[in-house]
Formats: structure tokens, C-alpha cells, sequence
């Protein structure tokens, strides 16, 4: 039973800065028994207190090679999950606010993909023909599925590469949960658009014919990512008719016209490096999350780069964003206080077939 100090219902009433001083002292007390991650997503009053910073997956990777004994990870369920397939048996991870989640991920669950993975079977053989790859942006149960199934997982960054693979593999890919990722990807391999169908998976059969589905080379899963959705072309050519000689940059999560319309399209990390490789003075349109831009920005500054948010509305990860200074000051003063809160524990087979669908993507890329 945790006493009063330790409740989350105490520290949800101290102020920000407080909170940023109680995360400062306890971090010092735990020493190198516990490492902070945080997503490049995260708020920047999280993220200034992060031992290891990066996307998701590197992050986990990072984090499995430390003597930590707590990963606390500031981001979302899923890169919790990451963490805890890839890190040793000892260590622990913590998600600070359990509600962290991904609007994303969530478009997708295990019932879900089983049963179209049954129906596809009524119209070929799937085991024989469709290699399933699932975003890293997704839960461990659809990793699983993917380690049973021959499948695979792929990054914002590979997720060509990994298509080339599947496709040595079997005929057909199923792409979920994210369709722009998938599409923009098959795109890049020079698959016709007609030969990537949507898979509706609230309509039986996904929505298509058996003609469709055996024409098809990839089946897109009907997700998206609720920040880069907002982003719009018409953004794109509002910036290019104010600033003909700027840049624009876009996350592959974005839709394909804002891809097409892109000078560069790329993973956070890529956004990140291709930006800070570019000549001093050079000014940027970037198509991803809002804390990610902002910090960008204020990072560049003293370059001459001026780095400009894609939509003219507030995008940002609001899932992430609870993951605040309270419930990590929280998860760290329970810490010291012997308690572990709100630790992510993926069950150990399901864990297991989820790192081979993880190790197939690390031996390739």
C-alpha cells in the first residue's frame, strides 16, 4: 500500500517547477540505478530531464546496453513494451502514466488482425503468400503475431528495405497499422498505386472483392497517425509561394501527397540530421510533431535555419504529452521509496515471438 507521499493523487497538486526539483534530487539519489528516456515527441519539460533521447526503437536499444536497473520511459505503451522485450530479465520498466498510448497503434489489436488473417485465408493461402509487417508504432501482441507468421517489423526508416525482404519472401505484404508508412514505402519501390489496396477492418473482407485482394501486392491497413494526418499539401504550397528558395521536410507518417509534395521525406532521426547537415541560413518546412519542431528550432537558431511547423494548427502527440512532470517525479520518488509503479511486463511467450519479428528487421537493416 503506498502511504500518502507516494500516491499520485499528492504529487497531481505540485506545481511544475517543483515538480522539476523533486525530479532533479531524486534522480541524483538513484544515481545510475535508473535511466530516463525520453521520445523525441516528448514535452519539453520531460525531455529535458532524459539520460538517453532518440525515437523508439533506438531508444530501447540504448537502454538494454546500460547497468540500469529501471528504464523509465518517457513516451508511449508501446516503446514501453520495446524496452522490456529487448532489455535483460533484471531490468525493469516503468511508463510513468499508463494512459500514454498511441492513437495509431490502438487502430490495430491482435482480434482484429487474426480475424483478417482468416478471411484472407478464404481467398488464398496467407501462410504461403502474404509476409505481415507491423510498424514498430504498435503493441506487442501484433509484433508476436508477426514473429509466428514469418513476419516482420519495420521503422519509419527501413521500411523500404524491409518491404524488399518480405517481398523475397512471399507475394503479397500486410502493412499495418499505419497505411501512409506502408504506401509511401511501396511507392519508393515503384509498386502502382492500384496494387496497393486499402484492408478496411471494420467492413468483412476488408472492404474488397477476391479480384482485388489477388491483384494486390501490398494489403494497407486502414490506420494513421492523428498528428501527421493534419498536415495538408496545400500547407506545402502556401510556404513555397511565401519562401520560393525553403525546404520542406515530412515524416513518411504523412499522407502521400504531402510526401509527393516534400523536398525530403524521412524518419525523426533523418528530419533531425538532414536539417543539421543543411547550409546555415537555409529555411525549413517540417511535416511532424510539434515538440519535435519547436526544439529543432530553438536548436538551430544560432545556424540562420529557420524551422517552421508544417500546419497552421497545434499538432502534437496529446497521448505522449501525459506523460508530465508530476507522474515522472512520481515514478521516481516511489522509486527511492522501494515501490515499483506502473511497470510494463510483455508475458514472456509473447515476448519471445515478438523478438524474433524484431531480430529478423535487426539482421536486415
Amino acid at each position: 500500500m503506498l502511504t500518502e507521499p507516494t500516491k499520485f493523487e499528492y504529487f497531481k497538486q505540485l506545481q511544475d517547477d517543483v515538480c522539476a526539483d523533486r525530479i532533479i534530487a531524486a534522480k541524483n539519489l538513484l544515481g545510475k540505478r535508473t535511466v530516463i528516456l525520453a521520445h523525441h515527441y516528448q514535452r519539453a519539460d520531460v525531455h529535458c530531464h532524459a539520460d538517453l533521447t532518440g525515437d523508439s526503437l533506438k531508444l530501447s536499444y540504448m537502454a538494454a546496453q546500460t547497468d540500469a536497473d529501471y528504464l523509465v520511459f518517457c513516451g508511449v505503451h508501446f516503446m514501453a513494451e520495446v524496452a522490456d522485450i529487448l532489455s535483460s530479465s533484471t531490468q525493469v520498466t516503468i511508463l510513468p502514466d499508463l494512459s500514454a498510448g498511441c492513437s495509431m497503434a490502438d487502430m490495430a489489436n491482435l482480434s482484429k488482425v487474426e480475424r483478417s488473417w482468416r478471411e484472407l485465408s478464404t481467398v488464398l493461402n496467407p501462410e504461403k503468400s502474404i509476409t505481415p509487417i507491423t510498424y514498430i508504432n504498435s503493441a506487442a501482441d501484433l509484433k508476436a503475431f508477426c514473429g509466428e507468421h514469418a513476419g516482420i517489423v519495420c521503422t519509419s526508416s527501413n521500411a523500404t528495405k524491409i518491404l524488399q525482404w518480405a517481398f523475397a519472401q512471399r507475394e503479397k505484404v500486410l502493412f499495418f497499422p499505419d497505411q501512409h508508412l506502408g504506401r509511401w514505402s511501396g511507392h519508393q519501390l515503384g509498386i502502382p498505386m492500384e496494387e496497393m489496396v486499402i484492408w478496411d477492418f471494420d467492413e468483412p473482407m476488408g472492404g474488397l472483392t477476391p479480384e482485388q485482394i489477388e491483384n494486390a501486392k501490398i494489403l494497407l491497413w486502414k490506420g494513421h497517425c492523428s498528428v501527421h494526418q493534419m498536415f495538408q499539401p496545400q500547407h506545402i504550397s502556401h510556404f513555397r509561394n511565401q519562401h520560393p528558395d525553403g525546404l520542406v521536410i515530412s515524416h513518411p507518417e504523412c499522407s502521400y501527397a504531402v510526401c509527393e509534395a516534400s523536398d525530403y521525406v524521412g524518419s525523426t532521426e533523418y528530419i533531425i540530421n538532414t536539417i543539421s547537415e543543411a547550409k546555415d541560413g537555409t529555411r525549413w518546412l517540417v511535416g511532424t510533431e510539434l515538440n519535435l519542431v519547436s526544439r529543432i528550432a530553438e536548436e538551430f537558431k544560432p545556424n540562420g535555419k529557420i524551422i517552421q511547423f508544417m500546419s497552421p494548427m497545434v499538432c502534437m502527440c496529446s497521448t505522449m504529452a501525459r506523460i508530465d512532470p508530476q507522474h515522472l517525479a512520481w515514478s521516481l520518488e516511489n522509486l527511492l521509496a522501494g515501490n515499483t509503479v506502473n511497470q510494463i511486463k510483455v508475458p514472456a511467450e509473447e515476448a519471445k515471438l515478438a523478438k524474433l519479428a524484431l531480430d529478423r528487421m535487426l539482421n536486415i537493416s
